[in-house]
């Protein structure tokens, strides 16, 4: 993957994340993380890669795809992109995951300690 490619990768997560948190009108984008970003080669496609604390998964997902063409617009300006990648968003299972292999070592030292 080239450096060109990498770098608008940083820059996309560090301006989505302010887009968000600074901009976004619904309460949901504003309690967004934004995780990862990983851009195709041909730049067409740009995968955004989130997590969130609490609530419900759906609801993070409907505000996400109601506000894809604002958000897509706005990262425009803030990168001076020429072209636009087409917004992919997808939950970052990671942090669940590790949340979960956390609390399965937990009960295990629990049971086996006494």
């Amino acid at each position: 993957m080239s450096l060109a490619i990498k770098r608008l990768e940083s820059n996309a997560l560090r301006e989505l994340s302010i887009i968000l948190s600074r901009q976004a009108k619904n309460d949901y984008l504003k309690r967004i993380t934004i995780t990862e970003v990983r851009i195709t080669n041909d730049l067409s496609f740009m995968t955004v890669y989130y997590t969130f604390y609490e609530g419900n998964k759906e609801n993070y997902e409907q505000a996400l795809a109601e506000s894809n063409g604002y958000l897509r617009t706005a990262l425009a300006k803030k990168l001076n992109a020429r072209k636009m990648p087409e917004l992919i968003f997808k939950f970052d299972e990671s942090l669940a995951y590790g949340n979960h292999i956390e609390e399965l070592l937990k009960e295990y030292h629990d049971k086996h300690d006494n």
